[in-house]
C-alpha cells in the first residue's frame, strides 16, 4: 500500500491560487502566452548561428556567451520568469526552421536553451537533444519512450524542470498538442474528491523504461505532489505508473489509486480545463513541469522520410527554478552534473554526453 513519503511536510488542502492556476477556455483567445519572434530577432538568431559555426564549436559545447543576443536575451530572461512564476508555459512562433535546415535549427534551438538553463540528459544513453519522431517502435516494448512513436500521448510531466520542443516538420494529420494547468486540476481534484488529494503526496512506483544503469532498481520511487516553499509541484505520467506494476516487488496499485488517476486523467482532457496549442513548423513550445500536463494526440505521417513530423527536444533546468524538497527526485540518482534536478543519469556518464546513439539523438543533425 502506498504510504504519504515520510519527508512530506505539508499537504495543501485548500484551493492552489496565482498565475499557474488557469482553464484553457479563458486563453483560447489570447496572445499573452504567445511571443511571435520580429524580423530584428530573427536577424538576431541568425548572427548568433554564425557566431557559433564562424568558431567550429560543438553543439554541446556551445553556451550563453557563444550565442549572443543581444536584444533576445533579455525576452527570454522574462520568458523564463513566466515559466517559473507564471502561467508556467510559453509558445514562441516564427523560428525559422525552414531556412535553417536541421543541423543549423539544432544550433539555434540549443543556443536559445542555453540562454534559458542548463540542458539535462533524456535518457541513459546520455542523449541531451533529442528526436520526437516515429521509429517504429510500439509502446509493448518496455525500453520504448512515447516521443519515439506515433501513438497518443496522455497528458503526464517530463523528467525536467522545463521541456523545450521545437517543432522542425508537422505530421499530416493528428498530433494535436495540449496542456492543462496542474494546480488548477489539482484544486479541481481537492473540490470533488477531498478523500483522494492526499494519495497525490504518497510513495508510488514510477518505470524507468530500461533507462537505467546496470545495478540499479528499474523503477523508482517518489511522491506526485510537493508542497514546497509556496508552490505546487506535480509529477504525473500513469502509463509509467502502471508499467511498473510488472515488477512483482513494487506494491499493487488499490481501487483508490485508480479512481485518482481516473479522475486526473478525466479533468486533464476536459474542455473546461485544456488548452489545445496549434504547434506547427517554426513553432517552440516551452512548458515548466511542475506546473504543466501536456498531451499529444496519436498521429499520421507523410510517406515521404523528408517530409515526417520531426521535433528536437530539451530538458532543462531553470537557473532560477524552485527550491524543491530533497525527496522530490525520491530515490533516483542525482544528476551527473550536480545539479540534482531530474534528468536520466547516463549508463557511461563520461562517455555518452559526446556520443550519438541509433537515432542521433544528441546529434545536431
Amino acid at each position: 500500500m502506498p504510504a504519504v513519503h515520510p519527508n512530506v511536510i505539508d499537504v495543501l488542502r485548500r484551493p492552489c491560487t496565482g498565475p499557474a492556476v488557469w482553464r484553457g477556455p479563458d486563453l483560447a483567445d489570447s496572445e499573452d502566452w504567445v511571443l511571435r519572434l520580429s524580423s530584428p530577432q530573427i536577424d538576431e538568431l541568425g548572427a548568433a548561428l554564425r557566431a557559433v559555426r564562424e568558431r567550429g564549436l560543438p553543439l554541446l559545447k556551445v553556451t550563453a556567451d557563444d550565442f549572443p543576443l543581444p536584444t533576445l536575451a533579455g525576452e527570454l530572461e522574462r520568458l523564463a520568469d513566466v515559466l517559473e512564476n507564471g502561467r508556467g508555459f510559453v509558445l514562441v512562433k516564427g523560428v525559422p526552421v525552414e531556412r535553417y535546415g536541421p543541423a543549423a535549427a539544432s544550433t539555434v534551438f540549443w543556443g536559445l536553451g542555453r540562454h534559458l538553463g542548463v540542458p539535462v540528459s533524456q535518457n541513459a544513453a546520455g542523449h541531451m537533444l533529442g528526436h520526437a519522431r516515429d521509429t517504429g517502435r510500439t509502446l509493448a516494448d518496455p525500453s520504448t519512450r512515447g516521443y519515439q512513436t506515433r501513438a497518443e500521448l496522455p497528458f503526464h510531466t517530463d523528467g525536467s524542470d522545463v521541456l523545450g520542443l521545437l517543432c522542425l516538420r508537422a505530421a499530416r494529420a493528428g498530433a494535436r498538442t495540449s496542456l492543462v494547468s496542474s494546480a488548477a486540476v489539482y484544486n479541481a481534484v481537492l473540490a470533488r474528491r477531498p478523500d483522494l488529494v492526499e494519495r497525490l503526496y504518497r510513495t508510488y512506483f514510477i518505470d524507468r523504461r530500461e533507462d537505467h544503469a546496470p545495478g540499479e532498481r528499474p523503477c523508482h520511487a517518489a511522491p506526485l505532489a510537493s508542497w514546497h516553499g509556496g508552490k505546487l509541484s506535480i509529477r504525473y505520467h500513469r502509463p509509467y505508473l502502471e508499467s511498473a506494476q510488472r515488477f512483482p516487488d513494487v506494491p499493487r496499485l488499490e481501487p483508490a489509486d485508480v479512481e485518482l488517476f481516473d479522475l486526473v486523467d478525466r479533468l486533464a482532457g476536459s474542455p473546461e480545463f485544456r488548452l489545445d496549442v496549434d504547434f506547427a513548423a517554426g513553432d517552440l513550445l516551452l512548458v515548466n513541469n511542475y506546473a504543466v500536463l501536456h498531451s499529444r494526440t496519436e498521429y499520421e505521417d507523410f510517406a515521404e522520410p523528408e517530409r515526417k513530423r520531426h521535433v528536437l527536444r530539451l530538458w532543462l533546468t531553470l537557473r532560477r527554478g524552485r527550491d524543491l524538497p530533497p525527496d522530490f527526485w525520491g530515490d533516483l540518482p542525482a544528476a551527473a552534473d550536480g545539479s540534482g534536478r531530474g534528468g536520466v543519469t547516463p549508463r557511461d556518464v563520461i562517455a555518452a554526453p559526446g556520443s550519438a546513439g541509433p537515432d542521433g539523438s544528441c546529434c545536431p543533425c
